[in-house]
């Protein structure tokens, strides 16, 4: 194999998760048992240092379609109003015709706050539910993938083009990445949102590592990638969503002087050494630690005849659950908002999924799959606190953000 970023073929296995079934490919009762697995391993490579997957389930199965809104949560939609209010007070305010593209634009969701704001918005969406969503909203979006084709077929340039959560799934990374550098204006911005490894590996969150996640991204890695396509990074901050996410800004090259902080994640990468194999390894160790710990934890609340639910059915709650070996015997069911996840089943671990608001009895204990929306999640659950309802959150992010 060679990395995925820089070509070279120096690549190290550094975290091996097993064979796991494609953790989006939620099951219709008739497939159970009958989804395919996969190798489901980071590789580290010693020249760029970018962590990566090595194996690529293709594209077309990942998000031709899938059931996956960004609408859903609260707390998403008002990280990206605040990411729109922000790249357009800081860069375009005065501007009286100003167009944004959003790659990967899902329902649409990031789209909208930038309308809001006045801009001229198209989407570029793989998944045909989520753009016939966004489309039926009045976002306009393109069903396809993004890359120099589909860029091509637009035949405009942008003053912004966002990739919130796209830019770590790409299997086509160099086409995407030129299409963005072709599609962005002369002064135009280029906001990146991708989930920080650095805030992976420290919060353990190694449910995170899936197999849409082909590529794990420092601010040191990312850099490699721009700078290969003549973009460059100059100001980033760190933002608690998702347990830690960084929202990267870039421009072509030259265009615009780096920012004090930009420096600062630079300096503290050296600092805590994310970027050094020494540091995967570690983590590996760690996620041992952790399954015997949560496994220990659950099996003595069933020794207790204790009703397990598990709070959300997010993608990256299989990685945890089929590493674990957690399956039906253990949780009940998962309880989703989501209705396109209804009457459909967990791949691997075959727990079954509930819809929030058609559920006839309550668990002892809620063990918290999407522990991203901790605040979210207890806010909205006061009711179910004051029952005695126990929350579980097998992953505690930090809520600390550099901006």
């Amino acid at each position: 194999m060679q990395c995925r970023v820089c070509d070279s073929r120096r690549l190290d296995l550094a975290i091996d998760l097993g064979e796991q079934p494609w953790a989006n490919h939620f099951l219709k009762k008739e497939e159970v048992g009958k989804e395919p697995h996969y190798p489901l391993r980071v590789l580290f490579c010693r020249d760029c240092t970018t962590t990566q997957l090595d194996y690529t389930v293709p594209k077309e199965v990942m998000f031709a379609d899938h059931t996956y809104l960004s609408g859903i949560t609260k707390s998403l939609s008002e990280h990206f109003k605040t990411v729109a209010t922000e790249v357009d007070a800081t860069f375009f305010k005065e501007m009286k015709s100003k167009r944004a593209l959003d790659i990967g634009s899902n329902d649409g969701t990031q789209l909208k706050h930038f309308k809001e704001l006045g801009y001229d918005v198209v989407g570029v969406e793989s998944s045909k539910t989520t753009a016939a969503i966004a489309n039926a909203e009045g976002i306009t979006t393109v069903n396809a993938f993004f890359n120099e084709e589909t860029a091509g077929t637009l035949g405009e340039k942008f003053d912004i083009i966002n990739a919130s959560g796209v830019f770590f799934h790409l299997e086509e990374l160099h086409s995407v990445t030129r299409a963005v550098k072709n599609s962005l204006k002369d002064d135009g911005v280029f906001v990146v949102q991708f989930l920080y490894m650095k805030s992976i590996v420290e919060n353990c969150a190694f449910d995170q590592i899936y197999h849409e996640h082909l590529l794990y991204y420092t601010v040191q890695t990312l850099e490699v990638l721009l700078k290969r396509h003549g973009l460059s990074l100059f100001d980033a901050t760190l933002s608690p969503i998702h347990g830690g996410s960084i929202i990267a800004y870039a421009t072509h090259a030259g265009k615009k002087p780096g920012t004090a902080r930009i420096q600062k994640f630079r300096d503290e990468e050296v600092r805590t050494k994310i970027n050094e194999i020494g540091t995967y390894f570690e983590f590996a160790k760690r996620i041992a630690v952790m399954k015997e710990d949560n496994l220990r934890f659950l099996q003595q609340k069933k020794k207790e005849g204790k009703k397990i639910f598990g709070f959300g059915a997010p993608v990256k709650g299989n990685t945890l659950l089929n590493t674990f070996g957690i399956t039906s015997n253990v949780i009940d069911c998962l309880v989703e908002k989501n209705a396109l996840r209804k009457g459909l089943v967990a791949p691997g671990s075959h727990i079954p999924i509930a819809i929030e608001s058609e559920l006839t009895e309550i668990p002892d204990l809620y063990y918290v799959l999407a522990w991203n929306f901790k605040k979210e999640i207890l806010a909205n659950s006061k009711a179910l606190l004051d029952k005695g309802v126990e929350f579980f959150f097998p992953v505690n992010p930090s809520e600390v953000g550099i901006r």
